[in-house]
């Protein structure tokens, strides 16, 4: 009887100091558990640094290690699903290479695999970053369970395990060229296993996530599994409207019974207009960012091209 295969996904970008250290742990954990057949696939979104010569060193090394280098940088969420629609075994794992989230976990997921569940998702219920950051995250995900009545994990990244019924439903059911991979996985509704993790601090290297790519991924999440903003967008609308109209009623009624001593001004229209005016670019901001969804999805373009491939 042969053994099941096990593909563990690694996207990287400029992550030269950490890639072999990835590879050194997630070895040794596949060591101690010999009755499965592992692969590490590791995408690189064309990394400016080193790290496709160490990547290049690895597979000489190790014919375990299969590499996908991108033509360019394709973006923090097409490069990473391209490495997961093309992993190949029984079970696919998916990871970061900051070394932030633990590999050795894989042991534990394996385990809730082999009991049945298609999705292992590994939630960080404590990290080592900035406290202030965590509670953001805490916020935003709880907003995002109010949005929809799909079922959001709390503080899951994407870091888990999946059987190959799920790879196999997101590459014949979804044509998204701008993934939110964890919102598929919400959507999908498949049976899940939690397992719980510290997220510690980044070693080495500079994350290539800032305030910008964070409020891509919140938006993303928004948009793809809610259209509850644009309904508060009509909603707001209506509000707005009756509380403009009931105003102008209440200055046209005190103006004509005090027509002689009341002088309105011009700050209430000042105001009035600076108040009509925000609330038009906030709903235009909103219906935008599901436009954008829409344009981006009807471009209908390729995750990644590639350039090159080792040991695949």
């Amino acid at each position: 009887m042969s053994s099941k295969r096990i593909t563990i996904v690694a996207p990287c970008y400029n992550e030269e100091q950490n890639v072999r250290e990835l590879h050194r742990r997630l070895s040794a954990m596949s060591a101690q558990l010999p009755q499965y057949d592992f692969c590490f696939l590791f995408i690189d979104n064309a990394s400016r640094d080193g790290t496709v010569a160490v990547l290049r060193q690895l597979a000489a090394e190790d014919p375990r290690v299969g590499v996908i280098v991108n033509a360019r940088n394709f973006g923090h969420l097409r490069s990473p699903m391209h490495g997961f629609l093309q992993a190949e075994g029984d079970a696919v794992g998916f990871i970061a290479t900051d070394l932030q989230d633990p590999p050795e976990l894989f042991a534990e997921m394996i385990r809730e695999w082999e009991k049945g569940f298609p999705v292992v998702a590994a939630v960080k219920n404590t990290s080592d970053e900035n406290p202030l950051m965590y509670r953001i995250r805490t916020g935003y995900y709880r907003l995002i369970a109010r949005l929809t009545n799909v079922e959001v994990i709390e503080h899951y990244t994407g870091f888990g395990l999946y059987d190959r019924t799920v790879v196999e439903h997101l590459r014949k059911g979804y044509r998204d060229p701008y993934p939110y991979f964890r919102g598929m996985i919400a959507e999908l509704g498949l049976p899940h296993a939690t397992v719980f993790y510290n997220q510690a601090r980044r070693e080495h290297g500079i994350t290539t996530n800032n305030w910008y790519t964070l409020y891509d991924i919140a938006m993303l999440g928004i948009t793809n599994l809610s259209k509850v903003p644009l309904r508060i967008v009509v909603f707001g609308g209506f509000i707005s409207a009756v509380i403009s109209f009931l105003a102008g009623m209440f200055y046209l009624i005190y103006k004509l019974v005090f027509w002689s001593s009341f002088n309105v001004g011009i700050a209430p229209l000042v105001i009035g207009l600076f108040f009509m005016g925000s609330v038009q670019l906030i709903a235009i901001g909103i219906i935008g960012e599901y436009i954008g969804s829409v344009h981006t999805f009807a471009q209908s373009r390729p995750l990644v091209t590639e350039r090159e491939r080792i040991n695949c």
